[in-house]
């Protein structure tokens, strides 16, 4: 069988416009398929059959794993208020407004 011969990487900017972010995904051909991931999400790796294809799912996934990172987050903070592990941060907002320390925005 001789050997496949595959593209050298890509780096291709993907941008989620609800979350604001950017993300560079490195992007291969192998063979007949593309590949695909985001280095700062290891498990975030995807192969489809052209590179549009590819870039497309990137942009959804991104999106989807945004809004579940926000969801764990949102779940962490609300856990921690009510373990009254940010007290200390509403005494200290408490005392500034007492000594006129703040601006209305």
């Amino acid at each position: 069988m001789p050997p496949v011969k595959t593209s050298r990487i890509r780096l291709i900017e993907i941008e989620d416009t609800a979350f604001l972010e950017k993300y560079t995904a490195y992007v291969i051909q192998k063979a007949s398929r593309w590949c695909g991931w985001i280095p700062e999400f290891p498990d975030f790796r995807y192969e489809e059959k052209t590179k549009t294809e590819l870039i497309e799912t990137l942009t959804k996934e991104l999106h989807q794993t945004l809004k579940e990172r926000d969801k764990t987050w949102d779940k962490q903070i609300e856990e921690d208020i009510k373990a009254g592990k940010l007290d200390h941060l509403r005494e200290k907002a408490l005392e500034d407004i007492d000594a006129g320390n703040f601006t209305y925005l």
